[in-house]
């Protein structure tokens, strides 16, 4: 697979990349079997960036286990990437922990869960209000200098955030949600990190599923499916108006003989040299038809009318009100 940097501290990953929260949370029960498959899968395929978090395994570490044990083999090969910033004792999930005790606490675990040496991108999952972001910062320039970390990482944050931080540690990657679904980092965080030099990986590429054409109303998923109440897009109108937009999306991708999801995957590379998506599946054959959008080309004719079907994204917020991030 074609290779992408991701900022100028020297980090490249794979075009696409792999999102394994889903394989333990947020989308029903987890498979453990069926995510290591799909990991080893990615592998093959060429997919070298794989994301997980302290909080896809709730404090467990159930997600960066099974990351773990499915590198076994080819680590050296891939890009693990993990992050903090989640006060786990809360269970709404609103509270932030970035303390440096905790910072050094939770890259301590993710490395023991990841069965490594050296973490490979370490994010701040989200910012915690109340402690600096240089100080943030700081704490993982400690972790870098001491060979535990290689590159630093934010997520979910603004300009002013980005540049703070920057002038204490490079940041080498951004991670927000970005897709033709997700539109806002296009005003203010894309130009920023343009400018600094910082890479920038897309998560929820497909719209949790949306985009794929793949969905149903949200009353039919689980309650423990986040689709089911997390989510805006999927409730009343904007569900109407969203799967009358990816219906459009699929008549291009006939014409042009691929998937939805390759089309809005192929529709972010376009966008800008240093975006890597990180569509998230627990099934073999739904990581092949996302890897493959890696060789989809789209001319201006198909970007211009991408645009015409969803020139402001999605109908509908990403996150429910209390669960959206805030940027400054």
């Amino acid at each position: 697979m074609r290779q992408r940097n991701l900022g100028r501290e020297g980090l490249v990953s794979s075009a696409i990349g792999l999102g394994t929260m889903g394989m333990t949370m947020a989308y029903g029960a987890g498979d453990e079997a069926g995510g290591i498959a799909t990991i080893r899968r990615a592998h093959e395929l060429g997919v070298t960036m794989l994301d997980t978090a302290e909080l896809y395994g709730m404090g467990t570490g159930s997600n960066e286990k099974l990351v773990g044990r499915a590198v076994k083999g080819f680590r050296e090969e891939v890009v693990l990437a993990t992050k903090f910033g989640f006060d786990l004792n809360d269970p709404s999930l609103l509270g932030r922990n970035s303390r440096p005790e905790h910072i050094r606490e939770v890259a301590e675990n993710s490395l023991r869960y990841l069965d490594t040496d050296y973490i490979d991108l370490l994010y701040q999952h989200r910012v915690d209000p109340d402690v600096p972001i240089e100080e943030v910062a700081g704490t993982v320039k400690e972790l870098i200098d001491a060979g535990k970390v290689r590159y630093f990482g934010l997520s979910e944050v603004g300009p002013d955030t980005i540049r703070r931080a920057h002038a204490v540690q490079p940041v080498s990657v951004l991670q927000t949600e970005y897709s033709v679904f997700e539109r806002e980092v296009e005003v203010g965080v894309l130009p920023a990190v343009e400018e600094l030099g910082i890479g920038f990986v897309a998560y929820s590429p497909l719209g949790r599923g949306f985009i794929t054409g793949d969905f149903k109303p949200a009353d039919e998923y689980p309650e423990d499916d986040m689709r089911r109440n997390g989510d805006p897009r999927w409730q009343g109108e904007n569900f109407e108006r969203n799967a009358a937009a990816v219906a459009q999306l699929g008549e291009l991708a006939g014409e042009k003989e691929i998937s939805v999801a390759q089309l809005a995957l192929a529709w972010l590379l376009e966008q800008k040299d240093y975006v890597v998506p990180i569509p998230g599946t627990r099934r073999k054959k739904r990581l092949e038809e996302n890897v493959a959008a890696a060789e989809v080309n789209l001319d201006a004719a198909d970007l211009k009318r991408i645009d015409e079907i969803l020139p402001n994204g999605s109908f509908g917020g990403r996150y429910i009100p209390e669960l959206m991030p805030e940027w400054d």
